[in-house]
């Protein structure tokens, strides 16, 4: 077999392994359409582009048939490939979406690394008291109404880690879902900021069959990127969260 040959399969095995692994990172942990907020793409572009190039690489640089010690060789790529897929991966859990926090006039993504153990232990709910392995969970929050946790909340948010950050105050967001109605913006106020959006705008609302008179906006902000979240007009219902800056 020539290294050529021996290049090729190694690289037919990368990718199937490659794109089991992006189907798994995009359909059950970055589902659409927290992905792109979350930088999902940079993230396994980098994990992929080590694991499906490096491998090959190397096979094809020390791969000579009838080589003394080539199955040893051979090994230690596989091993040091699935090190590095091993660690990548953990370094995507560990930053995958766990809560889409609605607080006061604006979504916020919080991943699972986060959240502290103690404070997940805390939640207001059996279901905020984990990270989700399928997706992150759409919540509300509720201010403490009790002085001290209120001032506790402040002081903690001035060295910031916010409300989003404290599962203890998560809420299901149908209860927070007029609240955020009411500070939501029309599609029109979007457009007069960000003119260059209005075609992706168009696009969404063709898409969906739906007029731009029911649906309203509100940020979601992520640690790297603000997007906008779009909600049914009548109900609050959240309905897609598109890649535009709203600031």
């Amino acid at each position: 077999m020539s290294r050529w040959k021996a290049a090729a399969i190694h690289l037919s095995i990368s990718v199937a392994i490659g794109l089991a692994a992006a189907a798994l990172i995009f359909g059950v942990w970055y589902p659409a359409p927290y992905s792109q907020a979350a930088g999902a793409g940079e993230l396994v572009l980098l994990l992929l582009g080590v694991d499906v190039v490096l491998g090959p690489l190397l096979t094809l640089v020390i791969f000579r048939s009838g080589k003394k010690g080539l199955k040893f060789d051979l090994a230690v790529i596989a091993v040091m490939q699935a090190c590095a897929l091993t660690y990548g991966l953990s370094v995507v859990t560990r930053a995958r979406p766990a809560f889409i926090v609605a607080a006061v006039d604006r979504f916020t993504l919080v991943t699972a690394n986060d959240l502290d153990a103690a404070d997940l232990a805390q939640g207001s709910k059996p279901e905020f008291q984990s990270v989700s392995w399928t997706g992150p969970k759409l919540v509300g929050v509720e201010m403490p109404q009790d002085t001290k946790s209120h001032n506790d909340l402040v002081f903690s948010g001035a060295a910031g880690k916010d409300i989003e950050q404290f599962p203890k105050y998560y809420v299901d967001y149908a209860q927070t879902a007029k609240s955020m109605l009411a500070r939501a913006k029309p599609l029109d106020v979007l457009r007069k900021v960000r003119p260059e959006a209005a075609p992706l705008l168009e696009d969404w609302l063709h898409g969906h069959n739906r007029d731009a008179a029911t649906i309203a906006w509100l940020p979601l902000t992520t640690q790297t990127k603000s997007l906008v979240m779009l909600l049914d007009r009548t109900s609050g219902q959240v309905l897609d969260a598109l890649p535009i800056d709203p600031w």
